[in-house]
């Protein structure tokens, strides 16, 4: 959407001084994990290859622990394997004894989504120098060694954000924009929001929407992110007409900081991740969208490529990894499997229902029941 657009009315609100606290607690973290759709946790296979899978982190998004330990567990236990899968907490130093211990305890393949690159390279290297292969599960860790990569086409994720602020704000000439993107340390933070300016960078330019401010949240901290909104929405004057937010925790913390003044459901605020939380805020109109990664798709792409790995055939891992990401820092390039982001509006929520990544129950609360109702989620 690069055609000129017409005048608008700003919103705005008396403009609030910079006290900011805030009591975040409600939205801060994403709802716990969904039980539909397979992702139901296994036991590992008894006798099986033994992997290992180190998450993350838990406070920044309920996937890790709500969706993705649960389907890389069934995944990997349906490739006959024995996966040992541990989250990090977000402690780098966690990240690096849990590797150690796997590689110690001779896993055959370690999948690792990163917490920043550097403790995802170091931890490549480690497992590189004992022979045993590497997958970056999510995350690609710049100037690492890990022989794939698995994940969604991340450039394509901040485009769908980008595509859908434009399409929010279409007809709203000179629209004050304000960005909370994702961690400096994290690489998809980074292909996130070069993918967004491939949409809003021309719009910017032109004027059809003025770009306030764009800033890094460091750990992708949703409190931090909500007090820093906060700073930049008073700093301007306390107007703001679409907020671009790198996913739904992040949203969710926007979106506090707007219904404080008044302008939640009138400033559309894009998410990512597709999180029971943010969905029930589309259903509410607080958020405008989404983007749907569909986890089980990564998750039995990874333990297919852990599988053919463990048995040591290159060939069949190669056949799966048929796309290919820059690693910039490392000067190379990493032999990829890239998945279809999907973006998800009020209308197509129930898109998300229907492939099971959540069910109706957990977002069809309250008075959104009527909402589900109208738009066919039903817990039946």
């Amino acid at each position: 959407m690069r055609t000129r657009m017409t005048a608008t009315r700003r919103t705005a609100v008396l403009a609030a001084g910079l006290g900011l606290t805030m009591v975040l607690a409600a939205c801060g973290q994403n709802a716990a994990a969904p039980s539909g759709g397979g992702a139901t946790s296994a036991a590992p296979a008894a006798g099986g290859v033994k992997v290992g899978v180190i998450l993350p982190e838990t406070q920044s998004s309920a996937r890790w622990e709500g969706f993705d330990k649960p389907l890389l567990t069934a995944a990997m236990q349906a490739e006959g394997l024995d996966a040992d899968i541990q989250n990090a907490q977000g402690d780098e130093q966690k990240f690096s004894t849990l590797a150690d211990g796997m590689i110690s305890s001779g896993v055959k393949v370690l999948v690792i989504a990163s917490i920043t690159s550097e403790s995802g390279a170091a931890v490549a290297a480690k497992a590189k120098a004992q022979g045993i292969p590497t997958i970056d599960y999510d995350r690609l860790s710049l100037g690492g060694t890990s022989d794939y990569y698995v994940s969604f086409d991340n450039e394509k994720v901040g485009a769908l954000q980008g595509q859908g602020m434009a399409d929010a704000l279409k007809g709203k000439q000179g629209a004050q924009v304000i960005e909370i993107e994702g961690a400096p340390t994290d690489n998809n933070a980074t292909l996130f929001h070069n993918g967004q300016l491939s949409v809003l960078q021309p719009l910017y330019d032109s004027g059809a929407l003025k770009l306030v401010a764009s800033q890094a949240i460091p750990n992708w901290d949703n409190q931090v992110g909500g007090t820093t909104f906060e700073q930049l929405l008073t700093a301007n004057g306390g107007k703001v007409d679409g907020v671009v937010a790198a996913n739904d925790g992040l949203a969710g913390a926007v979106i506090t900081v707007l219904t404080k003044y008044g302008l939640n459901g009138q400033v559309p605020v894009t998410g990512q991740d597709a999180t029971p939380d943010g969905l029930q805020a589309i259903l509410r109109g607080d958020q405008y969208m989404t983007v749907y990664k569909p986890i089980k798709q990564e998750a039995d792409a990874a333990a297919k490529l852990t599988a053919a790995l463990a048995k040591g055939d290159t060939a069949a891992a190669d056949a799966l990894a048929t796309g290919s990401v820059d690693d910039t820092k490392g000067n190379r390039q990493v032999k990829s499997v890239l998945l279809t982001p999907q973006s998800i509006t009020k209308d197509s929520v129930k898109t998300v229902v229907d492939e099971g990544q959540v069910t109706a129950s957990e977002i069809c609360v309250g008075n959104l029941q009527a909402t589900c109702q109208q738009l066919g989620i039903n817990a039946g």
